[in-house]
């Protein structure tokens, strides 16, 4: 079961007597269990139908003893126990009693057992999948977290532009609560009903105004060393060290390169901005960038890219502003590759 999947069911009412809801990303494991423990509470007096367990520090007869509870003045009860893990590292006997209990639930009960991480080739866990009770709440993959800011962002009735929900994700991933954390600012920041567009996120999250980013960019391309680091200086932030201004240049390549398919597809220039991730009046201005910037190049970009991020969380002793200035003037020095040519490959 997808944690959508669990969410629709607390939001719909219906719930199952037992929830296994294991993962490592832990907004969504939060997010899960709390729908769910509303739901499963819902018109019931506080206190009265709930219990709280950690394994390890209560017996599993306590957890099942309170499972076999009835609810008092109320539709069901919700016995949670939190890391489960430390029961499968002690042995089996405590899975096995919760796995013979899932078997045969109590009905007016919702046992949520929730782990970061459990062997799936455990019998308790095997079953659970098998059964469809098994909420897995994996991180989300880099390609997946735009969609989900979309779907999140839709939910909190504001639309957003596919290549605006990328940079989002570029800028604040991979870890989902601090997405969820710039997406909540930047929804409050536009207001109920609007669009969030590249500038609310350059205001609420990255502090660059992305005209200045595509400044830098053209001057890279040009080759104009002065002007690009002029431009560095503009949008240059110390408090991060430049990892959200390398995201936000990062993303902006792989922009160009998307319109350049496109284009090479034969696409019109206005699709090709479309398929980019970028609104249609766009288009005139990455084509004159992918005019001025080889595919190669921008190819290279994204390794050095690569390159200079790992050295500004630590992987060098420079000062970080320097990192990046080394990393610019070896763009602008940067030729497009050809035959036998060696590229100046300095991060």
């Amino acid at each position: 079961m997808t944690p959508d999947q669990a969410l629709k069911e607390a939001r719909a009412g219906e719930l199952r007597p037992v929830y296994l809801v294991t993962g490592e990303e832990r907004h969504l494991q939060t997010q899960v269990t709390t729908a769910l423990r509303q739901a499963a509470l819902a018109g019931a007096t506080p206190g009265l139908n709930e219990d709280q367990f950690t394994a390890g520090e209560a017996t599993v007869d306590a957890v099942l003893g309170a499972a076999r509870t009835l609810p008092m003045f109320a539709k069901r009860r919700l016995v949670m126990v939190r890391a489960l893990e430390r029961w499968e590292a002690k042995g089996t006997e405590a899975l096995e009693a919760l796995l013979e209990y899932a078997k045969d639930p109590s009905p007016s009960t919702v046992l949520l057992l929730t782990a970061a991480k459990l062997d799936k080739r455990k019998k308790l866990t095997a079953y659970a999948f098998k059964q469809g009770f098994a909420v897995n709440c994996e991180a989300l993959s880099r390609g997946d977290l735009p969609r989900w800011i979309a779907a999140t962002a839709k939910e909190r009735g504001n639309s957003i532009a596919a290549g605006v929900a990328d940079l989002l994700a570029e800028l604040a991933g991979p870890e989902l609560s601090t997405v969820a954390d710039a997406l909540e600012r930047v929804c409050l920041y536009v207001g109920e009903g609007e669009t969030i567009t590249e500038e609310a996120v350059a205001e609420c999250v990255v502090r660059v105004r992305p005209t200045t980013v595509w400044e830098l960019v053209g001057a890279v391309g040009k080759r104009d060393a002065g002007s690009a680091l002029a431009a560095l200086e503009r949008v240059y932030d110390p408090h991060d060290r430049g990892l959200r201004l390398v995201g936000v240049l990062a993303w902006s390549a792989r922009q160009l390169l998307r319109f350049e398919s496109a284009m090479q597809s034969g696409a019109r220039p206005e699709e090709a901005a479309k398929r980019a991730g970028a609104p249609p009046f766009k288009a005139r201005e990455l084509a004159a960038q992918v005019r001025s910037i080889p595919r190669q190049d921008l190819e290279q970009w994204l390794e050095l890219l690569a390159r200079v991020d790992l050295a500004l969380k630590g992987g060098s002793k420079r000062p970080p502003k320097a990192v990046l200035e080394h990393a610019i003037l070896s763009l602008c020095h940067q030729n497009s590759a050809r035959p036998g040519q060696r590229q100046n490959r300095g991060a």
